[in-house]
């Protein structure tokens, strides 16, 4: 999803605007931001110009300087451990960046109190803070007490220091899943065999979307019928079966394409991105006229619903996923319980 922010002047306010195309998933976010308004006139959505509201949208401060650099010079100290110990644990990138935002925008809250010195009553109000007047989403304030919770329990060494603070209750969303007979639509709407076959191998592989732009040639074993998926989520390596039918298909790709490394690459090489991929899957949607608010990531959940209606063990499917933990998996099966979807209601029986 592209979108771009930068500081404006908006009735003698100092405002950041926020363009991008209507995406009803990006709009519902920014509305969850305290002060977020939307501008006819501006055709784009402005919010307050806050720390932490530069911190989220990437905004540059005075003279060139990055939000998290307004940090007062006591707690840059403190951030400077907490990356730190992040990069020494052999944590993910992603992990990196959403844990140092999170914890930078914590940091820009203090002003002039120093982070080790704070109190868990000092916390607890700062996470009230962010619940009532910037009315943060449960699974942000979740991601927020977790940058927390690392500076003081890995950084500062104070074990359980957190043990005491609630947590907002978690909504359980459940797998958003395309049926069969639209993922079929889905394919014969992709006529270009490089977009197609991707789609394809997301949806027969089960693979994240950073899965399948990270695939390699050498990672495909057509006389195993197997398929290497190599430090995928929590850096976890695994296998996962080729799809015969999806053979004649590879080596007519590789035949048009030749591509040299990766399997999926850009138009100059190199590895092809996520966002090309994402949109990849969006133009599908569109051109097959499937009237679903999805992400290409349903495709791995159509994949694992699917698996399990054909009688495939949840264990199994589990392995395939790569999911560390069963309960993760088993949110499939409230999706595709048949005997459920067979119960007539009263209202049929009139």
């Amino acid at each position: 999803m592209k979108w771009s922010a930068n500081v404006i002047k908006h009735k003698s306010e100092s405002r950041i605007a926020v363009y991008f195309q209507k995406n009803t998933e990006l709009i519902t976010r920014i509305k969850q931001i305290q002060g977020a308004r939307w501008s006819s006139s501006l055709v784009a959505w402005h919010l307050p110009d806050t720390a932490e509201n530069r911190i989220r949208f990437k905004i540059e401060g005075n003279k060139g300087k990055s939000a998290l650099s307004q940090i007062q010079t006591e707690n840059q100290i403190a951030l400077k451990r907490f990356i730190e110990q992040i990069q020494l644990m052999g944590y993910s990138s992603a992990t990196l960046k959403t844990y140092r935002n999170e914890f930078g925008i914590y940091l820009c809250y203090l002003n002039q109190t120093q982070a080790q010195t704070c109190t868990i009553e000092d916390i607890r109000n700062y996470i009230l803070y962010c619940i009532n007047e910037v009315k943060l989403s449960e699974s942000t304030i979740h991601s927020r007490i977790n940058a927390i919770k690392f500076y003081y329990e890995k950084v500062l060494r104070q074990e359980r220091f957190l043990i005491e603070l609630p947590r907002p209750k978690m909504p359980i969303k459940l797998p958003k899943v395309i049926a069969p007979a639209d993922i079929k639509k889905l394919f014969n709407a992709t006529p270009n065999i490089k977009h197609n076959t991707m789609l394809k191998l997301c949806y027969g592989l089960g693979l994240r979307v950073s899965e399948i732009v990270k695939l390699k040639i050498t990672d495909i074993d057509s006389k195993s019928m197997q398929v290497f998926i190599e430090r995928a989520k929590g850096k976890k390596d695994r296998y996962v079966n080729l799809p015969e039918s999806i053979l004649g298909q590879l080596r007519s790709y590789f035949i048009e394409y030749k591509p040299q490394i990766y399997l999926f690459e850009g138009q100059y090489g190199g590895q092809y991105s996520v966002r090309s991929a994402q949109q990849v899957f969006k133009n599908a949607m569109l051109k097959a006229k499937i009237n679903k608010t999805v992400g290409i990531h349903s495709l791995r959940h159509s994949y694992a619903t699917h698996l399990l209606e054909q009688g495939t063990d949840i264990r199994f499917i589990q392995e395939l996923l790569g999911h560390k933990d069963i309960k993760t998996t088993l949110l499939y099966t409230e999706v595709t319980d048949k005997n459920l979807r067979k119960i007539t209601s009263p209202l049929d029986n009139l």
